[in-house]
């Protein structure tokens, strides 16, 4: 069902617009939150469907982004654009380590109840911001300069949602690129998974550290990984520019760097005895050099069919996800009833495996260039395209440089 809603949410968001699917399933999930104390008390069933109904409400959120930013990043500014937006999962994962682990160490303050209310309240204020100021493309922008908004409209390979063509499917499934952008994604995920959900049990079964350091350690790792992310982001940018390195080549070097060093970090950890500094080290590497894939298979979708990026993000998003549930049920089975140092080992060994199989699948059938189901009939030849682009940077720069002169 989640799957389902992604692949929907990201072909409706292409169609109709980002803004209210992805606002709307935040609005969604955060209402939930606040009723998880609540249903946690009344029923662990209810708790149950609560946290099913808070995935469904999630479903839409990172599909829909993709359609966004088809239709907002020019073509050049990709990977530091994406790296930065999805940059705030990693912001909200460390935030939420750091206080949850804080809140329910204090019971005199309302304890773990607490960490859904705090969560949920923000949570609901953002997205009410949000469908306020937000807009689907450059033309529903109320306050863009013409300039700004023909310099967007003519760099992006996206069009108008009345524009759009049916999504070629058959084509889809039987495009190499795609699938290894896919098994990318899902190893990334497996990983990250499997070190969000189980890392605070680690540091506490192996480390032996408490509920406050606890949640200041795992938080560390994510910290690494926000600004590995957004650094990433923009030195493939600038990789990306004319006469450096093609997108391709960008693109499968940081999807493979960024699944290989973590893989052999995780293996390392099993081989560094009872030092905690250094298996604390060698964690927060691992899971901070994991962010540079983003900038490998995160953007990957916009390469090879930014028409159709929402949907694209929806299906790799879908298999990714898999591991949300199998990569944590995994480490249940290993360290469910001896959570040893050798048990971990076999987890770690588990997920430097995957790593190592998507970074290896993708070097090979990996792509960068846009695929050809993906072009639009409609659109201009590429003469006449760069010509209205370059006149557009003109009128654009002009534009800053008159308005800043206006200023002083």
């Amino acid at each position: 069902m989640f799957g389902v809603l992604q692949v929907i949410g990201g072909w409706l968001a292409e169609r109709i617009g980002g803004k209210i699917f992805f606002g709307g399933g935040v609005l969604v999930t955060s209402m939930l939150t606040l009723l998880t104390p609540m249903a946690a008390r009344f029923s662990v069933y209810m708790l149950i469907a609560l946290r099913v109904l808070e995935g469904i409400g999630e479903g839409v959120t990172f599909p829909s982004m993709h359609a966004l930013l088809s239709r907002w990043i020019p073509s050049l500014e990709r990977s530091r654009a994406v790296t930065f937006v999805y940059s705030g999962a990693q912001f909200g994962t460390v935030i939420g380590m750091l206080l949850s682990g804080v809140l329910c160490d204090r019971d005199f303050i309302g304890g773990w109840p607490l960490a859904f209310y705090v969560f949920g309240a923000a949570g609901c204020m953002w997205a009410f911001a949000w469908l306020l100021l937000c807009h689907n493309s450059p033309s529903d922008h109320p306050r863009i300069s013409l300039a700004e908004r023909r310099y967007i409209e003519m760099s992006v390979e996206s069009c108008e949602v009345s524009e759009k063509s049916p999504v070629p499917w058959t084509k889809i499934a039987a495009s190499l690129p795609f699938w290894a952008c896919a098994i990318a994604h899902f190893g990334h995920s497996w990983g990250y998974y499997t070190l969000l959900t189980c890392l605070p049990k680690f540091m506490h079964d192996v480390l032996q550290f408490d509920m406050t350091k606890n949640g200041i350690l795992s938080g560390l790792p994510f910290v690494a990984n926000l600004f590995l992310m957004i650094g990433g982001g923009h030195l493939a940018d600038w990789l990306r520019a004319p006469h450096r390195l093609q997108t391709g080549t960008v693109r499968k070097l940081f999807c493979s760097v960024g699944l290989l060093i973590p893989g052999v970090l995780l293996v390392a950890v099993g081989f560094l005895g009872c030092n905690r500094i250094l298996v604390v080290a060698a964690i927060i590497l691992a899971v901070g050099s994991s962010g540079l894939t983003i900038s490998g298979y995160g953007v990957n979708h916009l390469d090879l069919a930014p028409v159709y990026a929402g949907t694209l993000m929806g299906l790799t998003n879908t298999l990714a996800t898999v591991s949300g549930f199998l990569g944590p049920q995994v480490v249940g089975a290993l360290t469910y009833h001896q959570s040893t140092r050798a048990q971990w080992q076999k987890v770690f060994y588990i997920a430097t495996a995957i790593y190592c199989f998507g970074a290896a699948t993708f070097l090979v059938f990996g792509s960068g260039q846009r695929q050809d189901w993906a072009m639009l009939q409609q659109n201009v030849t590429s003469d006449r395209r760069n010509d209205e682009l370059e006149q557009n940077v003109e009128d654009w720069s002009g534009s800053a440089v008159r308005n800043a002169s206006e200023d002083d």
